[in-house]
């Protein structure tokens, strides 16, 4: 599976068993987190194409941003291949 990452234009593949946020990480590509469990929302982004699946239960979206297409990348698997917009990414790796 991959994830694209717009507008940085940053792309990753995601392991099986892996979040988002584990698999940018593996590939030296930043996001905003912090508490890594689905609850503060620093993580919060768009998933603009693809499905994911969350680790807990009922993470910190609403209802509403669900639709919207909202997602916390610390606690969502891809279902298969996505793109993500997160003005905030960086890439660590020069």
């Amino acid at each position: 599976m991959k994830a694209d990452i717009a507008p940085g234009g940053f792309s990753f593949d995601c392991g099986p068993g892996l979040t988002l946020l584990q698999a940018a990480d593996a590939a030296g590509i930043e996001l905003p987190s912090s508490c890594r469990n689905g609850t503060c929302r620093t993580c919060l982004c768009r998933l603009v194409e693809g499905s994911v699946r969350y680790r807990i239960e009922w993470p910190g979206v609403s209802a509403d941003e669900k639709v919207e297409g909202w997602i916390l990348p610390c606690v969502a698997e891809p279902m298969g291949d996505v793109r993500l917009e997160v003005p905030y990414a960086v890439s660590l790796i020069s």
